[in-house]
């Protein structure tokens, strides 16, 4: 019987080892085998006229109870105030700064902005192509990254994070991408409804900043060049954080209407990244957008992405773990943080436009263990990484937008780059 047993122990390690390498030489197929919805795509009926009026279609809004985008952390070895407390649902608080590296800072008031965030993905089901309405996983963890990551701009103003039928996350993963765009397109007028509606309820003279990640970051650049490029709306842009998605310096930016932000304190622009630690493969990344064409008509492939270095505020930059105000380093269950300064640097690369941060084995003490993606992807913590700086970043532009002095320290400067070897004379 023992003997038994033994040999069923043994089958369930081989196993366990078996699946490591299965992911390890084939990521992109397990995926899909995981992920992939096994229904038919479903049209999605538009959203009732006027749907995005009701409160309930946010996750967050002015004026709700229990704002997830009201949570700000800790520095390290500090405690926040409890979600419940009066000081944490206060819309008209002054908020003591998110900076651990400068803790004597004065506190800031909130800005006048008003700031539209799209989350990421957080519907996994493979038993539809894009997710309901309401669900409760899908719901929880949307509520998580509007705490985490939405929470970095909510300084600069007052959160709008709506609810939208978004499509699984196996819609990013599918070979068949007639079908994926289907569900990507679905996704996306639910986001210009809410756009619509969040327009319609500011006053004409308010300064707007954009913010999504992942596939909120993928819905922004729809919204950019169909809604805003070219119109009075786009002078109204405060700053557009287009993060986790990427965007071809050749072949996207032309058509969102807005350049790259080129200087920390610069106004109506985008910003953009994409994390890997070093040593890195982003082979399943280029390769799915070196096969997409970009918004000109033209192919993607090996174009440059846009990559803006959040710790300097400028494109193509390098700055050193000591320019990071404060990484927010997650609990397990992402239900909290707290802010760690001067652990993480950044370099944008050389080649396609990737944010390197760094060693991996040290990264991976700031982040949960389990949700770093192949290759050393670190997609997940794109915004939580460079919390504190992403927070300074959008205080620093609105005051720029606003023509007042910035209430946050100046950006750091990027590392010069070596110059370039003479050329010996012959």
């Amino acid at each position: 019987m023992a003997r038994k047993f033994l040999y069923v122990i043994a089958a369930i390690i081989l196993l366990i080892l078996a699946a490591g390498i299965v992911y390890q030489l084939y990521p992109g197929w397990l995926a899909r085998v995981a992920f992939v919805p096994s229904a038919e795509f479903k049209q999605q009926v538009a959203v009732e006229p006027n749907a995005y009026d009701d409160p309930k279609m946010w996750f967050a809004r002015p004026g709700m109870d229990n704002d997830p985008s009201a949570w700000r952390p800790a520095a390290e070895g500090s405690s926040p105030p409890s979600p419940d407390s009066a000081a944490a649902q206060s819309r008209d608080r002054l908020i003591p700064p998110a900076n651990a590296a400068e803790t004597a800072a004065a506190p800031v008031e909130q800005g006048d902005a008003a700031v539209f965030f799209v989350h990421p993905t957080s519907y996994y089901s493979r038993s539809s192509w894009n997710a309901p309405l309401e669900d409760r996983d899908s719901d929880h963890r949307a509520n998580l990254f509007v705490q985490g990551m939405a929470s970095a701009f909510a300084d600069a103003g007052e959160i709008w994070a709506p609810r939208y039928r978004q499509a699984t996350l196996g819609a990013f993963l599918a070979e068949d991408r007639v079908t994926a765009g289907k569900a990507i397109d679905a996704a996306y007028r639910d986001v210009e409804e809410a756009f619509d509606a969040f327009v319609a309820a500011q006053p004409k003279t308010k300064p707007i900043i954009l913010a999504g990640h992942s596939q909120g970051a993928l819905h922004l650049t729809t919204l950019l060049k169909n809604k805003i490029a070219g119109t009075p709306l786009a002078k109204r842009i405060v700053a557009a954080y287009v993060i986790g998605w990427p965007i071809s310096l050749d072949t996207d930016m032309a058509a969102l209407g807005l350049p790259a932000c080129e200087t920390p304190e610069q106004k109506g622009c985008i910003l953009g990244w994409a994390s890997f630690a070093d040593p890195a493969d982003p082979e399943m990344v280029t390769a799915a957008y070196d096969g997409t064409i970009g918004f000109d008509g033209r192919p993607r492939a090996e174009t440059r992405m846009l990559c803006t270095n959040p710790l300097t505020g400028t494109r193509d930059a390098e700055a050193a773990s000591d320019a990071n105000l404060g990484t927010l380093k997650p609990t397990e269950g992402f239900k909290s943080g707290a802010l760690i300064a001067g652990k993480i640097g950044a370099k944008c690369d050389d080649t396609r436009g990737l944010l390197m941060i760094g060693d991996a084995e040290i990264a991976k003490n700031y982040v949960v263990a389990g949700y770093v993606l192949p290759g050393n992807n670190y997609h997940v913590y794109d915004i939580t990484l460079f919390w504190a700086n992403v927070r300074a970043d959008a205080l620093r532009r609105l005051a720029t937008y606003e023509g007042k002095p910035s209430p946050v320290p100046p950006a750091a400067v990027p590392i010069a780059a070596p110059p370039a070897a003479a050329t010996p004379k012959t």
